[in-house]
């Protein structure tokens, strides 16, 4: 099979020939008709996981296609089935899964990380029985693989952790993937969405999506007293997208009493460890929550959103490329290029 693989950190990533994977008893192998670029793959690339990976890797954990083999072990899976998976492979045994809440499994695998990812034409994925999800014939493999990390991540973290409510203010700090995945939903759910980026087409976007304002951050002297002075007292909700000290403490500021901070954004090299206005916190009562992924079981929701119009992930899908331009929009990440998802469609 064909596939792009990241033979040193840094290094443009090399298109080469290899083995077919092999099926896990307890897996599948599924053929890739759509994988995301994702800036988490960036991180990756860039050796932020070094102590937890070993190279040579193949990137990519959005992913959609079909299955071609089931394992011995697999029960609810055939060939020919349309399918996609989270980003994490929970074990589906430990307290946190019995509990629900898979994405935050604690003995999880995830592609790209652990095992080799979805630049490729196959892919063996472990623990079908538990994780890998039926696509419905209403949603196509590039947009199930829209869904694969970053908006499903923003629908958990606008639903579940920022717990919104129809006419709560929310703000999205970083409108790249993620984020205009949560103006979408939030929009969709009622709330008075805020925008903030530092580009003025990404924002145009987030209006179009739904954000009922806007905040250049470049151009604004203060962005936490913007957001008090606009929404009469503070927001409801926040949630830093991109993640960096900036934009951590800006969403946590801009808060009002009882407000909630939910961090979805990675935070490493120098925002690792980032300074918390925890006088606010304290003062304010805020509630800081963690953010990061989604469970399987939520998966028929966004589905449901998607019949019904509510929401278009397909809408965010900013291109469709191949494996090599894929390979080299990755080590660009950093620079935010382009507006929305990139997708790759053809291996």
């Amino acid at each position: 099979m064909r596939a792009a693989m990241i033979t040193g950190y840094q290094q443009p990533l090399e298109i080469v020939n290899m083995a077919d994977p092999k099926l896990p008893k307890d897996g599948i192998i599924m053929r890739v008709r759509a994988t995301g670029v994702c800036r988490s793959d960036w991180h990756t690339w860039m050796g932020h996981y070094a102590d937890q990976i070993t190279l040579p890797l193949i990137p990519g954990h959005e992913m959609a296609g079909d299955i071609i083999e089931v394992g011995s072990d697999v029960t609810s899976l055939v060939p020919g089935d349309r399918v996609t998976v989270p980003f994490g492979l929970a074990c589906g045994r430990c307290h946190t899964c019995l509990d629900g809440n898979h994405q935050s499994c604690i003995t999880q695998v995830q592609p790209s990380t652990d095992f080799n990812g979805s630049f490729a034409e196959l892919i063996a994925l472990p623990r079908a029985n538990v994780n890998v999800v039926k696509l419905p014939d209403e949603v196509d493999y590039a947009e199930a693989a829209s869904l694969g990390c970053r908006f499903i991540t923003a629908y958990r973290g606008v639903v579940e952790q920022a717990a919104l409510r129809p006419g709560d203010w929310f703000v999205v700090h970083g409108c790249g993937g993620v984020g205009l995945s949560a103006v979408m939903i939030a929009a969709a759910m009622g709330a008075n969405v805020i925008a903030v980026d530092v580009d003025d087409t990404t924002l145009a976007m987030a209006t179009k999506l739904g954000a009922m304002a806007i905040v250049n951050a470049l151009r604004s002297e203060n962005v936490p007293e913007q957001i008090i002075d606009m929404t009469n007292g503070g927001a409801h909700a926040s949630m830093d997208a991109l993640g960096s000290t900036v934009t951590c403490q800006n969403s946590i500021l801009c808060l009002r009493a009882m407000g909630r901070h939910v961090q979805v954004g990675l935070m490493k090299d120098k925002d690792e460890y980032p300074e918390i206005p925890m006088g606010v916190v304290v003062s304010r009562e805020i509630d800081i929550r963690g953010s990061r992924g989604m469970s399987p079981k939520n998966y028929p929701a966004v589905f449901n959103m998607i019949r019904s119009g509510v929401v278009a992930p397909k809408s965010l899908i900013g291109s469709e490329l191949n494996l090599e331009e894929g390979a080299d929009l990755l080590t660009r990440m950093d620079q935010f290029p382009g507006t929305g998802f990139a997708v790759i469609t053809s291996f």
